[in-house]
């Protein structure tokens, strides 16, 4: 199945951090899209450090929980700890999409909840999957606009 994952970072070398999610990646299956790197806005708690996100194309065998399973323990070997929610992270990897499931509950939502009010999701997530233009279209322009392409990586 293909999942679309979302990256993000705002802790330590947060470029690095991302670059290094794609490669973890590997673990859960096999990357065949990766976006570019976003300079982004915190969202939700916003007095911490920008974030920098990012988004891949996974294919993958593992079933959603699984998947989540394998993405929380990457999560864990870079360094994550549970904190204050929207808070400082070293790491987020969260399940944007799983192919064309749509699952809600309490500790796992597909698509992702908020995916559609996300621009640091959608911009990447739109990069590599055009299917989501449209919907990073519909975000308000001063949001698509704080989503800034980091330089050469």
């Amino acid at each position: 199945m293909r999942a679309a994952v979302g990256i993000g970072s705002n802790v330590g070398d947060a470029p690095a951090t991302v670059r290094r999610a794609f490669e973890r990646l590997a673990v859960v299956g096999t990357v065949v899209a990766r976006s570019r790197l976003y300079r982004t806005p915190p969202w939700g708690l916003v007095d911490q450090a920008p974030f920098v996100n990012a988004a891949a194309l996974v294919d993958t065998a593992l079933d959603p929980r699984a998947l989540l399973g394998a993405l929380k323990r990457i999560e864990l070997e870079e360094g994550r700890i549970a904190a204050v929610r929207w808070g400082p992270r070293v790491l987020d990897l969260d399940i944007l999409t799983y192919g064309d499931v749509r699952l809600d509950d309490p500790d796992l939502t597909i698509p992702h909840a908020r995916l559609r009010e996300r621009a640091f999701a959608l911009v990447p997530l739109a990069e590599i999957d055009p299917s989501f233009a449209g919907l990073r279209d519909a975000l308000p322009p001063g949001e698509r606009a704080a989503v800034v392409e980091l330089g050469p990586q």
